[in-house]
């Protein structure tokens, strides 16, 4: 779907893990560490077996815990609990540019994650944003359904209140997830990597470049 400049963006859903911090600093891969400690302590799964499990759970489903709950009928709440126990303050740093970006943003912004919110809210703790947004959109809140599942996103917008995918746009490092929403109406932003190979309807290397990549949302919403 072309992007129409008169559009008025109201609405900003922002993925969590690795588009809010950058990857380098390695929260998402001791997550990933602690799910294989989870399949091998907790459901005795044959060591050399996890990583294919895990990589067909994640293609199939879109999260490991949902393949787990499909397959083992696992309690996801101890499940989020054992793999997002982490030393999050000791591995993200604050960002007070990024805060000051967002501050700046007369949008309403929502994180909008396949993560739980206890998670979310330690992120956004260690980077000093809180108060920064509106909501967050959580497992939890989506009925344990996750992005990409196409169904989450109208999800989405109904626990945002919006009517419209056309007046938000969806913030998000992975190109698979950006996928569903681009032809629903969401503008999509792919972040963490500025080459955009089409992925997206643009692509930033970091939330920092967007005032540069989407200068119009700092202008009047009323205005052309």
């Amino acid at each position: 779907m072309p992007y129409n400049c008169s559009v008025a963006f109201t609405t900003l859903f922002f993925d969590l893990d690795d588009t809010l911090y950058p990857p380098q600093n390695g929260v998402w891969a001791a997550i990933r560490e602690r799910m294989n400690i989870y399949m091998l302590e907790k459901l005795r799964l044959p060591p050399d077996k996890i990583a294919s499990l895990r990589r067909s759970y994640f293609e199939t489903y879109g999260t490991t815990l949902r393949g787990l709950q499909t397959h083992y009928h696992i309690d996801p709440d101890d499940y989020l609990a054992f793999v997002h126990d982490l030393p999050i303050r000791k591995m993200v740093q604050p960002d007070a540019e990024l805060r000051k970006l967002l501050l700046s943003m007369r949008q309403r912004k929502f994180i909008f994650t396949n993560a739980d919110s206890a998670h979310a809210r330690r992120i956004l703790e260690a980077l000093e944003l809180q108060g920064c947004f509106d909501g967050i959109i959580d497992v939890h809140s989506l009925n344990f359904h996750c992005k990409p599942e196409p169904v989450v996103y109208q999800m989405a917008l109904d626990l945002a209140g919006e009517t419209s995918p056309q007046h938000c746009i969806y913030l998000d490092d992975s190109p698979r997830n950006l996928a569903p929403a681009r032809p629903m109406g969401f503008f999509t932003v792919l972040v963490g990597d500025d080459s955009n190979s089409g992925a997206a309807d643009r692509a930033i290397r970091r939330l920092h470049d967007l005032p540069q990549a989407m200068p119009e949302l700092w202008q009047d919403n009323h205005q052309p």
